[in-house]
């Protein structure tokens, strides 16, 4: 039991970050396309209070966690999102739901960042070295699922962006079912034949973006 509030305590932070820039990145990006609805709910916000859901980030997160589910799933308030206010509705829609997982890898990149400080300056505390991980790891499971193809994602939001009008409208049909599809892939490990993948090749990518600070201090 120990260990698990442990692993809890070094997640906390990283989780809460990670969840709030997602959703704030996706508001910012909505008002900058021409639609103000989030930044007039006053969801445009660092503040994580605004994004937080009683049920969604934190009741079941929590449960799923100290019954030790093979799986972690959780979810925020989704920022409200007038598409048809945007100035260029299908074209735009693929930036404002790219914005959170390009938040998420923005942040992935600063918790490296703080992982190679704590070894520059020798920083040996182990809970620090426990949360940098954290960081990194939390922001690509996160960066990944989001970019799954099927909507609400993001990656839905932006398959339907990408499609041709018929195809993109037939697409959007399957939002009501997509919750129910990725929990049933997570369930049927389906959906590690994406994560893994996608995963990796970010974490490479963020790899090669520290490559030279990484050469200049060893």
């Amino acid at each position: 039991m120990n260990d698990l509030i442990q692993t809890f305590a070094v997640f906390a932070l990283p989780i809460l970050f990670a969840i709030t820039l997602h959703e704030a990145a996706h508001a910012y990006a909505a008002k900058y396309f021409g639609d103000s609805t989030a930044y007039q709910l006053g969801r445009m916000s660092l503040n994580p209070i605004k994004h937080i859901d009683p049920v969604g980030t934190i009741l079941i997160p929590v449960v799923l966690f100290f019954v030790q589910s093979p799986f972690l799933f959780g979810y925020a308030k989704p920022v409200p999102i007038d598409f048809g206010k945007l100035r260029n509705p299908k074209r735009d829609m693929a930036w404002v739901a790219l914005a959170g997982p390009a938040a998420n890898f923005v942040m992935a990149l600063f918790w490296l960042l703080f992982s190679l400080a704590l070894v520059v300056f020798q920083v040996a505390e182990p809970y620090f070295l426990k949360m940098a991980r954290a960081g990194v790891e939390t922001n690509l499971v996160i960066f990944a699922f989001n970019l799954f193809p099927i909507p609400p994602l993001d990656g839905g939001r932006i398959m339907t962006s990408i499609l041709p009008n018929r195809q993109a409208h037939q697409f959007s049909k399957l939002e009501p079912y997509g919750f129910f599809i990725v929990l049933a892939l997570a369930y049927l490990h389906v959906l590690n034949f994406w994560m893994a993948p996608v995963m990796g090749l970010t974490q490479s990518a963020l790899q090669l973006l520290l490559s030279p600070l990484t050469f200049l201090l060893g």
